[in-house]
C-alpha cells in the first residue's frame, strides 16, 4: 500500500508538471507574454499569458504534452513503475478534460478551450483516446501492483 500511495502522489506530481510545462511551451512557442505561471503540485498549477496571440496552440499544448511526454519516457526507461506514472498522466489528463467540459469552470482548460474556437469533437476525440487507453492501461498496472503484493504475502504465508 506504501508503494501504491507514492506512486500516486508522484504520478500527480508528474502530471501536473508536465500538462503546465505544456501550456508553458505552447504559450511561449505562440508567441505569448507570460503574466503569471503556478507550478508546485500542491496548488492549482496554472499560467496565464497576455496577450496569447495563439491561446488554441497554449491550451492544447497542456495535456498534449501532458499525456505524450510522461508515455515517451515510459517507452525508453520500460519499468513497470514508471508505466504507471505515464497511464496515470494519459488517465488524468483525459478526466480532466471531459470533467471541465460539464463543470464549464471558466477557468478550467475546456471552456477555454471552447471558447478560443476549439471544436467540440476534437475535445471529445481526445477524451475518448486518452479514457480509451488510459482507463485499462492504468487500471492493469494497479491491478499487477497488488497481485505482485498478493503473491508475496502469500509466499510469507506457505514459507511460515
Amino acid at each position: 500500500m506504501i508503494r501504491f500511495t507514492l506512486l500516486l502522489i508522484a504520478s500527480w506530481v508528474v502530471m501536473t508538471t508536465t500538462h503546465e510545462v505544456g501550456h508553458l511551451i505552447g504559450g511561449w512557442l505562440g508567441g505569448g507574454t507570460l503574466q503569471h505561471a503556478e507550478l508546485r503540485p500542491w496548488h492549482l498549477p496554472h499560467s496565464h499569458f497576455a496577450p496569447d496571440p495563439h491561446p488554441l496552440l497554449t491550451l492544447w499544448s497542456g495535456p498534449f504534452v501532458g499525456a505524450v511526454v510522461p508515455l515517451l519516457v515510459a517507452i525508453a526507461i520500460g519499468k513497470p513503475s514508471v508505466w504507471f506514472i505515464a497511464n496515470f498522466c494519459v488517465l488524468a489528463n483525459g478526466v480532466y478534460l471531459a470533467v471541465a467540459w460539464f463543470t464549464g469552470d471558466p477557468f478550467l482548460d475546456t471552456p477555454r478551450l471552447l471558447a478560443a474556437g476549439a471544436s467540440p469533437l476534437s475535445i471529445a476525440i481526445y477524451c475518448a483516446l486518452t479514457l480509451g487507453w488510459g482507463y485499462p492501461a492504468f487500471r492493469g498496472n494497479c491491478q499487477a501492483l497488488f497481485r505482485k503484493k498478493t503473491v508475496k504475502l502469500s509466499q510469507r504465508n506457505i514459507s511460515d
